[in-house]
């Protein structure tokens, strides 16, 4: 339920940009990643070639481009998670104890957008901040502990300490499987991009995704 409820909310946050990087900074300034080495990932087997019909990617420089991956990618897990959690919710599933004073987990709709509704605003409020501050940290550790991904660093790499593969299940692994990796990530985010959306219209408007049960 947990998941449900902060993945709900944090479809809605973005990564940051960084626009200036002082020449004392402790980041490399090696050049940013080209336009075609970014999109040259993942592979387009599906549509044959790069699906952009507003050519979004024309938009802006290398590194603009570096920062729509970045968000693209950090959007995607928000989605993939939100998706997973509003399932979660709808089979039943529910954590033990209370999530606030006077309202348990049992207590909660099976429905996703009733499930939120039924957060006390203060609860709310926590997940936002919560949000904020692995947003601000992500930025702060990729300028400081890293190659920033607007300066030759990878794009959706996360820097938040044990937000990501806590129990280092990614170590020792070849630079050739990790890539394959990201490149799934990507894809399964994009799909669960367009899975969370189509739940939310489901939930909102009636009959707009045929087949859907209500959800």
């Amino acid at each position: 339920m947990k998941i449900a409820i902060l993945s709900t909310l944090l479809v809605g946050a973005s990564a940051f940009s960084v626009n200036n990087v002082s020449s004392k900074s402790s980041v490399s300034l090696d050049a940013c990643m080209t336009k075609d080495e970014i999109l040259k990932t993942p592979n387009t087997i599906e549509l044959g070639s790069v699906w952009d019909p507003l050519g979004l990617a024309e938009i802006g420089s290398d590194e603009t481009l570096a920062w729509y991956r970045h968000a693209e990618i950090k959007h995607g897990r928000v989605a993939m998670a939100a998706f997973v959690g509003w399932w979660a919710v709808g089979a039943g599933l529910r954590l033990p104890g209370d999530l606030a004073h006077g309202l348990d987990f049992s207590g909660i709709p099976s429905k996703g957008l009733e499930a939120w509704d039924a957060v006390p605003g203060w609860g709310k409020a926590q997940m936002l901040i919560f949000a904020g501050i692995i947003e601000f940290t992500d930025e702060f550790f990729h300028s400081r502990r890293g190659t920033h991904y607007m300066m030759g660093g990878t794009p959706g790499k996360n820097m938040v300490p044990g937000l990501y593969d806590p129990l280092s299940l990614s170590k020792g692994k070849s630079e050739a499987v990790l890539a394959k990796g990201r490149d799934r990530e990507i894809k399964n985010g994009r799909l669960a991009m367009i899975g969370i959306a189509g739940l939310y219209c489901a939930a909102t408007i009636d009959g707009s995704v045929p087949l859907q049960p209500p959800c």
